[in-house]
């Protein structure tokens, strides 16, 4: 008989906005191939997203001087590809169930040290956000064009400020 379809990971992507409206990506350390992406991770059964993103912003990129500023009305979800196996819970999970939050942040870029207990990323750099649905792997894409689109308005508020 059928096995029930396995949950989705809830799961936050990090919109972290700098103070031209650029956005942080960073590239992945455990792809050979170039792999870059948003900062994301999951979200704790007692967290809600902009908690969870604050968490993970600090985990990930090692600082967490940023206030966060909007989350996207919709969640996205992804499934993941056969052959990946790195993800958390990969075996429990069919894939992620995404909330963007986006961040203005308020440190310098000296503050962002990728060398964290458990480095996830080699290197990072600031973008215009109509350029993530280009660089990101196929499988992440309509996540991240959701994300340019619920998140454009916000740009343009922190450029023109």
């Amino acid at each position: 008989r059928d096995m029930p379809e396995k949950p989705y990971r809830p799961c936050v992507a990090i919109v972290l906005f700098n103070r031209d409206g650029k956005v942080l990506v960073a590239e992945r350390n455990d792809v050979e191939a170039a792999s870059w992406q948003l900062p994301q991770g999951g979200i704790d059964p007692e967290e809600n997203p902009a908690e969870a993103a604050l968490r993970e912003l600090e985990e990930e990129i090692g600082t967490a001087a940023a206030t966060v500023i909007a989350e996207a009305l919709d969640w996205t979800d992804y499934d993941w590809p056969a052959d990946i196996d790195r993800t958390p819970g990969k075996g429990r999970f069919r894939g992620q169930r995404v909330k963007p939050v986006a961040l203005h942040f308020a440190g310098s870029d000296d503050d962002i040290d990728l060398a964290t207990a458990h480095p996830e990323f080699r290197a990072w750099k600031w973008i215009d956000i109509e350029e993530i649905p280009r660089l990101i792997v196929s499988f992440k894409k309509p996540l991240y064009v959701a994300i340019v689109a619920a998140f454009l308005k916000t740009r343009d508020g922190i450029r023109d400020s």
